[in-house]
């Protein structure tokens, strides 16, 4: 059974125009894999802890000195882990705020960086681990920022996403929200058209 994994990183969760783009993208993926099981993590109903001293302190601890406190916080990443390693596809929906992305998908993403896990050093440089797998990113932002300096997202999860292994990830964009409604509306048109010649 294939699976995909949804990742909604809006404050707003499912009312944020990232979320909504990703809905509209897994439903009518769906339509297609209507074997599929659909995973859905909202970071906004069920946000994880900043990265801290005591989580990368038991990310390190040998297995067998861990103790039951670190056990308990490397659970929670193992299980973050695992529904990457499941999924085949993984949906990300992804607003720009303050020319960054949302703190909640940064504290994601540092649970899932695990060297041993989700990535290893080699001789030859770092090597992700968790390869074979297809990434959509719906990107929204209320300015024009892509291809320019100002576009700190796009780059930053593209090299992210590789580092783990992910290296065929699409981004599909919708900007210039607070541009006006018909820019606004114009905007999520064709990010929806994208987004159905994606999913077909």
């Amino acid at each position: 059974m294939k699976t995909l994994l949804q990742i909604n990183s809006s404050i707003f969760s499912s009312g944020g125009q990232s979320s909504q783009l990703a809905d509209q993208f897994v439903a009518a993926w769906r339509a297609n894999h209507s074997d599929a099981q659909v995973v859905v993590r909202d970071l906004a109903q069920n946000p994880l802890p900043h990265l801290d001293a005591p989580r990368v302190t038991a990310f390190f601890a040998p297995p067998e000195a861990r103790t039951p406190e670190q056990q308990a916080l490397v659970a929670e990443s193992d299980a973050l882990i695992d529904e990457v390693k499941q999924a085949e596809v993984i949906v990300i929906g992804l607003p720009m705020y303050n020319f960054g992305i949302p703190s909640t998908l940064k504290a994601y993403f540092d649970h899932i960086a695990r060297a041993g896990v989700t990535f290893r050093y080699t001789q030859n440089g770092p090597e992700g681990l968790l390869t074979g797998k297809k990434a959509y990113v719906f990107a929204t932002r209320g300015g024009l920022y892509a291809g320019t300096p100002l576009d700190s997202q796009t780059g930053y999860v593209r090299n992210f996403l590789g580092f783990l292994g992910i290296t065929d990830v699409e981004f599909v964009y919708a900007e210039g929200l607070n541009m006006g409604e018909a820019n606004k509306d114009a905007a999520l048109a064709k990010a929806q058209q994208q987004l159905a010649n994606l999913a077909a």
